[in-house]
């Protein structure tokens, strides 16, 4: 599995106080990942990815580096990282599912001004492509470079948000995006279309020949328009636990100077001019960090933080429900939430 990265910000940050300067930050995750637990793969080493927006003098569309060179070897990562700011910045460090080694694999994936990225995987996938495939309009078929289920999986949403009368080409036209409701139900259908392809999976197309095939899917999204974002914990099961994810909010993120790489969330009021979501924490500061509900979606929309619980088949809304952390941990990740919950 993957392990990805959101900044949204007031103002602008430098890249690198980010991506490489934190005790734990993405690139640690690319070879030390504290919540990876897949002795077999401990690395995501498969490539990386940014994509951040610049000045708008410059256009709505989102500057992407990709490569697939693991992140702690790139010199240019580094390079860029120490002299590039924004205000809303991806970044992602990739272990193969699906899909080969290819900078066309690499995420954040985007279209125009639409930003996205994904950590886990598509339930059944064999089985699920070609009718996923099948069921797109044309124009978000051909869309597709790559060979991902996470990139398959962007095409569906950009589907949905044309089918729900939004065109993904004109995001930007009116300098405020689609608006965080649209980008949420969007990204909604897009989970209902892919839970609804692997129940149609015919039981007899796969139980003598593949009688081990998971269907369950791991999918922690993360989509932005240039403006809002909203990122999903999600995992298609009323019983497991989904992989992680943690948010942060604050005024500043300062590094403590005695200690290098020691950065803090300060809040000197209860404002929010910093926003963090990642599948790890970037400090080992636990009382920084929040864990995002399982099968829930975040949304940033003017700095303001917001949770729904995504109600469908999988929803239970017993807030002492135990979920079970087999799924996930077979998955080689760890939740968290028993230890988060006993201190």
């Amino acid at each position: 599995m993957c392990r990805f990265l959101v900044y949204k910000g007031k103002d602008e940050i430098l890249l690198s106080k980010l991506i490489l300067e934190p005790q734990h930050s993405i690139l640690t995750q690319s070879y030390d990942s504290r919540l990876r637990l897949d002795t077999r793969r401990p690395h995501n080493g498969d490539g990386f990815g940014l994509g951040y927006y610049t000045s708008p003098s410059l256009g709505p569309e989102p500057c992407i580096f990709t490569s697939t060179i693991p992140a702690w070897n790139c010199i240019n990562l580094h390079r860029l990282s120490s002299k590039t700011t924004s205000n809303l910045i991806f970044a992602h460090v990739r272990a193969t599912t699906e899909g080969s080694l290819s900078d066309s694999n690499c995420h954040p994936f985007h279209h125009r001004s639409l930003m996205w990225m994904h950590n886990g995987n598509i339930g059944g996938w064999k089985y699920v492509k070609r009718n996923l495939a099948l069921g797109l309009r044309a124009k978000w078929f051909s869309s597709v470079g790559g060979t991902t289920d996470s990139e398959w999986a962007f095409a569906v949403f950009l589907d949905a948000l044309d089918r729900m009368g939004y065109d993904p080409d004109c995001a930007s036209l009116n300098g405020t995006g689609f608006g965080h409701s649209v980008l949420r139900k969007a990204l909604l259908a897009t989970i209902e279309r892919i839970n609804t392809l692997i129940a149609e999976i015919p039981d007899t197309e796969h139980r003598e020949s593949d009688e081990d095939l998971e269907c369950r899917s791991l999918l922690n999204f993360a989509v932005t328009d240039g403006h809002s974002v909203v990122c999903t914990r999600y995992v298609s099961s009323g019983k497991d636990e989904a992989a992680s994810l943690y948010w942060s909010s604050g005024t500043s993120w300062q590094e403590d100077k005695s200690v290098k790489g020691r950065y803090r969330m300060e809040r000197r009021d209860k404002g929010a001019d910093i926003v963090l979501v990642a599948s790890e924490p970037l400090t080992f500061e636990r009382d920084d960090w929040v864990i995002v509900p399982t099968n829930s979606t975040l949304t940033i929309h003017k700095q303001a933080v917001m949770i729904h619980p995504i109600i469908d088949r999988y929803y239970n809304p017993n807030p002492s429900y135990t979920r079970s952390t087999g799924f996930a941990v077979s998955k080689g990740l760890d939740v968290t939430e028993e230890k988060e919950r006993g201190g």
